[in-house]
C-alpha cells in the first residue's frame, strides 16, 4: 500500500513539473506537449487512486479521460499548425 502512495506522489511532483512546462513555453508546442503529459499523468493518478480506494471502475474514468486527452492534444495541435501555416487568413471572416 505504501508503494503505491510513494508512486502516487511521484505522479503529482511530475505534474507539477509539466505545469511549470507549460507556464514557461518557450514554444507553443512545448506548451502542447506539457499539457497531453500532464493528462496523462492524470490518466495515472486516477487508476492509483482507484486501486488504493479499492474502486476499479476508476479504471473506466481513466481510459475515458485518456481518450478526451488524446482528441483534445490532435486538435489543438492541428488548429495551431493551421494557423502558423497561414498567418494570413483572417478566420473570422470564413475563408478558410
Amino acid at each position: 500500500m505504501s508503494m503505491f502512495v510513494a508512486a502516487a506522489a511521484a505522479v503529482l511532483v511530475s505534474m507539477l513539473l509539466a505545469l511549470i512546462r507549460a507556464v514557461k513555453g518557450p514554444t507553443v508546442y512545448d506548451r502542447i506537449l506539457a499539457l497531453n503529459t500532464f493528462g496523462t499523468l492524470t490518466v495515472i493518478l486516477i487508476a492509483v487512486h482507484g486501486f488504493l480506494v479499492g474502486r476499479p471502475e476508476f479504471l473506466d474514468l481513466a481510459l475515458v479521460y485518456a481518450l478526451i486527452n488524446f482528441i483534445g492534444t490532435i486538435a489543438v495541435t492541428k488548429y495551431v499548425g493551421l494557423k502558423e501555416l497561414d498567418p494570413g487568413v483572417d478566420r473570422h471572416r470564413g475563408d478558410i
